[in-house]
């Protein structure tokens, strides 16, 4: 009998715990920096996020599509109905003026476990002097 009860409440823990899962929801996933002076390349902005689903959130890994994109999260489990962001910085040093789009991707342990964010902006030549 006792057998039976902790067999049974095995199965109920490992269903409910498949039942909760986080989920990741992004105010926005694009951010257009407009026109900005290679004199000044870089430019940041955050994405925010909640985390709309019933368990902790974990962001595995956000990865930029070009080595001038760095993306910072943080590494702490966001709770169910708490908030965060991923900053992203383009740095244009080095770079031929004009339009750019990068990506970044954005892995979690969440019912969507990849996101893609997207930066772009026109960055025009320095100013000569």
């Amino acid at each position: 009998m006792k057998r039976l009860a902790l067999i049974s409440c095995l199965i109920l823990c490992s269903v409910l715990s498949a039942l909760a899962q986080a989920e990741i929801k992004f105010e926005k996933v694009t951010h257009n920096f407009g026109t900005f002076s290679e004199d000044s390349p870089k430019v940041t902005t955050s994405f925010k996020f909640t985390n709309v689903g019933d368990a902790p959130l974990v962001i595995n890994q956000a990865v930029a599509s070009c080595g001038c994109t760095v993306p910072e999260y943080t590494k702490a489990p966001v709770k169910p109905g708490e908030s965060g962001e991923i900053k992203v910085t383009y740095n244009g040093a080095g770079k031929f003026p004009g339009h750019f789009k990068k990506s970044i991707t954005v892995r979690t342990n969440g019912k969507v476990e990849m996101t893609r964010l997207y930066i772009e902006g026109d960055m025009t030549e320095a100013t000569k002097k």
